[in-house]
């Protein structure tokens, strides 16, 4: 058995000055958010990628069929993790982030220069996957690379303030699309920006792919990893060594299903899940809901450095324990909230007529191109316009809003677009509005607010976790013993949630259903950090080993 003190290292081989500290930090979180900003332009814009990639006649399966093109880049983050972590451990930090980086811009690039499906046909969607598996394949060594390469040059007791400003780059990467976009709406006219303007976003990453290239050329080798190869100390094989060095079977178990489900469910849902919320169900201006909640996740992000900076003094596990008890007691209430704040007509109407679909085979299939059954049918259209809505039994295919039923006797059953324009007709009728919201000024300050709590639980559970995880794991094999479980977690977990989501949404009618998917994941990532994360204050993981 490989005893830990064998690869015991010194932690530095000399005290890098304050000057070098804050070039690192810089450097790092610069290439963090505009990698972060380059795999996330692809949610904010999902709804104008859908109509150039993956056209349907079906609005929910164009929905879905984005999401799931979001969901394959995240499906390759731990390959990412498991090449780029081998490289990290063998070869350097500083090097294989550089070529992170790089490949996620031209990547990124990629996807603006992608000629419509309505030019090249099939070959369009099936470019835009193959780049967003590469985008996939270099997230999967950025974030390790990044976290660990500030960890091992801030010095014990700051550690985790230090690494939290990485925490945040997340954060910033996504408000950095959110406001490049809303840039180029501001100076592209609508029909322009719907038609070619949408890419402009993505082929401005190659300017950011500059700065961040720049910045990281200037950095040097990690103290850490310079001692532990002067020393001849560097794994032989990283991947290998994960899962065999004593007890890291457990760390990456917790890592994976503690550490990595909580921070992960619960920041998708707090910005991606929150912004599809507004814009979709809600039905508010666009425009409105990327403001509100850009704003909300600039605010968030500051909470991120003071989640880091409390766990150098309490420990790494409060702070996630607590994130997550929170998550399980608020997150139902809190889009209940933002839900009567952002669109309160829609939910009087439904409380005052609810939606009651009814009929043989009520069976709805996201997936499919167009519904076998009437009810099928029906229960699309609802889903399509956001309505929310129960199932009943019938012996024909009907429509109640309360107690009145509505005439389906004209109904267009066979065009799409039609039955959609007359379901909104009937529903209007019935007292439904379908107008674009634009809230006044008091729902912005309670939505900012609503939205502000989600940004408090994703940072207590994500603020101290760059430093944790490098705590945990031993530093000849950080690198990988680290990424593979955070990509893992994060890959599958939180990159499948807004495909998995809008599926639980779509097939039950309810738009607050996929909330269930966080909850169930929140609630077995406490379980798990309560019994495998240390308590007390920080240790080094060689103090935690012994």
């Amino acid at each position: 058995m490989q005893d830990a003190a064998a690869v015991k290292v010194s932690p530095q081989l000399r005290e890098p000055t304050a000057k070098e500290i804050r070039l690192v930090i810089a450097a790092s979180s610069a290439g963090t958010i505009f990698e972060w900003y380059d795999f996330f332009i692809y949610g904010t814009l999902a709804a104008l990628i859908g109509a150039a990639f993956f056209p349907s006649d079906n609005a929910t399966l164009e929905t879905l069929l984005v999401w799931a093109g979001f969901a394959v880049g995240f499906g390759f983050r731990p390959i990412g993790a498991i090449l780029f972590g081998y490289l990290g451990d063998k070869l350097g930090r500083k090097y294989t982030f550089l070529v992170t980086v790089t490949l996620m811009g031209i990547a990124t690039a990629g996807v603006g220069l992608i000629p419509s499906a309505a030019t090249i046909g099939i070959a369009a969607p099936i470019i835009v996957i193959l780049l967003r598996i590469l985008q996939g394949l270099a997230l999967g060594g950025e974030y390790g690379g990044a976290a660990i390469y500030v960890a091992e040059h801030a010095p014990p007791e700051k550690r985790g303030y230090y690494t939290s400003f990485i925490q945040a780059s997340v954060v910033g990467g996504f408000v950095l699309s959110l406001a490049v976009v809303l840039a180029c709406r501001a100076l592209i006219p609508a029909e322009d920006f719907a038609a070619w303007g949408w890419r402009v976003p993505f082929l401005l990453s190659l300017i950011l792919l500059g700065i961040s290239l720049w910045m990281r050329f200037k950095l040097s080798e990690s103290p850490v990893f310079q001692a532990m190869k002067e020393a001849g100390e560097t794994a032989k094989n990283p991947f290998i060594e994960s899962f065999t060095y004593p007890g890291n079977k457990k760390r990456i178990f917790v890592a994976l299903f503690g550490v990595a489900a909580a921070l992960t469910t619960i920041w998708y849902t707090a910005f991606f899940s929150s912004l599809s919320f507004l814009k979709g169900p809600m039905r508010m201006d666009a425009v409105t809901a990327e403001l509100i909640v850009g704003f909300a996740g600039l605010v968030a992000m500051s909470f991120y450095l003071v989640v880091g900076k409390w766990s150098d003094r309490v420990g790494r596990k409060k702070p996630i324990i607590l994130g997550g008890l929170m998550t399980l007691l608020l997150l139902f209430p809190t889009f209940w909230a933002m839900g009567s704040l952002a669109n309160p007509q829609l939910v009087a109407s439904a409380q005052a007529a609810p939606i009651i679909v009814s009929g043989p085979n009520c069976d709805y299939d996201p997936f499919a191109d167009s519904q076998k059954t009437q009810c099928g049918k029906l229960m699309e259209d609802l889903t399509s316009i956001g309505v929310p809505y129960t199932v009943g039994q019938g012996s024909s295919a009907a429509v109640a809003a309360g107690d009145r039923s509505l005439d389906l006797a004209k109904y267009p059953w066979e065009d799409g677009a039609g039955r959609k324009a007359q379901m909104k007709a009937a529903l209007q009728g019935a007292g439904y509005d379908f107008a674009t919201q634009n809230p006044n000024f008091a729902q912005v300050l309670g939505l900012v607010g609503l939205l502000l709590i989600l940004g408090t639980m994703s940072a207590l559970t994500y603020g101290s976790v760059a430093a944790l995880l490098s705590e945990m794991f031993p530093p000849r094999i950080r690198y990988s013993s680290m990424s593979i479980p955070y990509h893992f977690g994060a890959g599958y977990f939180g990159g499948f949630l807004p495909l998995i989501a809008a599926y639980i949404v779509a097939i039950t009618g309810d738009a607050y259903s996929g909330l269930w998917y966080t909850w169930v994941f929140m609630a077995i990532a406490v379980v798990v950090c309560w019994w495998g994360l240390p308590g007390g204050p920080p240790k080094d993981f060689e103090d935690n080993a012994g």
